[in-house]
């Protein structure tokens, strides 16, 4: 596949600097990128790598004197290299059409062009929408509704009555609607609560690889339209993910929180249960959110606290030792004050 740079200004919304009719066939890093190859800079730590690069053109937020090939001016060279890596990236490979090696229970509707793949397993009364990818090892309980464009990778379990929207991608080895970590003390003993609600998933959701999503005591956890969620997240019963939130690695969600929409959370943050993200909230890594946070904040540390008033305390904690050192030091001074003081003698 080829584009002419001419073009690909015009998707990106760009203005070229130089020869419009050059073709491009790929797109690489700067570092790496060769002849007829798109590469990005957006970051002013990379002018090294693009006074070098090969690359046959570039995008840049303005017009670079570092590189003399063609230029594409854009006002966000990283989003616009997105877009054009979604261009030429490979399509997902389909299986053609519906393998014989598949297990499907009764009552099951496929859509159009679906492609399932050998060793899926299909429950009673689930419906798969058109287009639909399913990779080997996908287990899809009763009653799953999988909608249209979705791509569902190896070895993902979908249980009983999940609902999963249209062009959503759930990377491989993820969990939707094992059962949430519910139980009632009697005693010493624990007896489980049923897990009787499902998992609901919008529309243009994407889910990292080896996810847990737990299905809900009662009603629904509800991932909302567009959220994206990395690699070995969990997110607990009933929880609401608002949309177009974004959800970073080993994050852990704790039951019945409510994140608002467009929130961002860092990796290996921490919630308590029931608590409350306003809107466009941002939490910083490992922060241990214990109590709501309002919209527009953006919170660090644990407990959490506003992040400003973080990276005071942490340059703090730097210094605590020579703290502690000079406060030791304080304390024997006053202790020989008061000795001579209490034996009649100068403070000095």
């Amino acid at each position: 596949m080829k584009l002419s740079i001419a073009e690909i200004a015009r998707i990106v919304g760009g203005k070229v600097i130089g020869r419009e009719a050059l073709m491009i066939s790929g797109i690489n890093a700067l570092d790496a990128a060769g002849e007829g190859e798109l590469s990005f800079f957006a970051d002013r730590k990379y002018k090294e790598s693009l006074r070098k690069t090969a690359a046959s053109a570039v995008l840049v937020a303005e017009k670079s004197a570092l590189y003399d090939g063609v230029q594409v001016v854009v006002s966000n060279p990283a989003l616009a290299y997105a877009r054009v890596a979604g261009i030429f990236a490979p399509p997902v490979f389909r299986y053609p059409g519906i393998s014989e090696q598949a297990v499907f229970g009764q009552k099951i509707h496929i859509g159009k062009n679906a492609s399932v793949y050998p060793f899926v397993y299909v429950g009673e009364e689930a419906s798969i929408g058109d287009d639909v990818i399913l990779f080997p090892g996908v287990f899809v309980g009763n009653r799953v509704s999988i909608g249209a464009r979705s791509v569902i990778y190896p070895n993902v379990t979908i249980s009983h009555g999940c609902r999963i929207g249209s062009d959503v991608v759930i990377q491989p080895g993820t969990v939707i609607g094992s059962d949430g970590f519910g139980f009632a003390r009697d005693g010493t003993a624990s007896v489980r609560i049923p897990q009787m609600g499902i998992v609901q998933i919008d529309d243009h959701v994407e889910i990292g690889a080896n996810n847990c999503i737990d299905r809900a005591a009662v009603g629904r956890t509800w991932i909302k339209s567009g959220v994206k969620t990395d690699n070995l997240v969990h997110i607990a019963h009933n929880v609401v993910v608002g949309e177009d939130t974004i959800v970073v690695a080993q994050v852990g969600i704790a039951g019945s929180v409510d994140v608002g929409r467009e929130v961002i959370i860092g990796p290996r943050a921490g919630f308590y249960d029931h608590v409350k993200i306003g809107d466009r909230a941002m939490i910083g890594p490992g922060c241990g959110v214990t109590k709501s946070v309002l919209p527009g904040d953006a919170v660090s540390g644990y407990p959490h606290m506003p992040h400003r008033l973080w990276l005071k305390a942490s340059g703090l904690i730097r210094r605590l030792p020579q703290l502690n050192t000079l406060v030791r030091k304080l304390e024997k001074r006053i202790e020989r004050i008061e000795k001579r003081m209490e034996n009649g003698g100068p403070p000095l």
